[in-house]
């Protein structure tokens, strides 16, 4: 797995906060279906490969997602709990678009990451190209990574 590879060359010099999208990226995302979040299909290979990449010292996995309602903030965490209990919940980080108005998906967790203090390294691991291309356009001293890197 290439992300692997990449992670542990990080790791060879500082420590990581690994924070991974879930609609997408560890849960199957039907554009246009309900927001059942306690029912999306769970991505298993990706799963098990952050499982593994868990594992590994000095990484620390979190989650960075966002959902339109605040109730769905409990959905995501029941279905984590189901289906990715090694995440610890104090690193769980669900933004609700209710909460945080008037700002897209990329710019809310462009602005969580901005006042995320740590001496580690930022790795983000997400689906959507608008993410990606923010965080990686405005945030220094962070890797941004393709879903798809968790192919093999």
């Amino acid at each position: 797995m290439h992300i692997k590879e990449v992670i542990t060359n990080i790791l060879k010099k500082d420590k990581i906060d690994l924070f991974v999208d879930m609609d997408g990226v560890i849960a199957a995302y039907e554009f246009g279906m309900p927001l059942d979040f306690d029912k999306k299909r769970p991505l298993l290979s990706n799963i098990n490969k952050i499982k593994e990449l868990s594992k590994l010292e000095g990484l620390t996995i979190h989650i960075l997602s966002c959902c339109k309602k605040d109730y769905q903030i409990e959905l995501k965490n029941q279905w984590l709990d189901k289906y990715a209990p090694f995440i610890e919940k104090d690193r769980r980080f669900i933004l609700s678009k209710e909460t945080i108005t008037d700002l897209s998906s990329a710019n809310m967790k462009l602005n969580f990451l901005q006042k995320h203090k740590t001496n580690s390294k930022i790795v983000v691991i997400d689906d959507d190209n608008q993410v990606i291309k923010t965080l990686g356009n405005n945030l220094q001293n962070i890797i941004v990574l393709q879903d798809s890197e968790l192919i093999d």
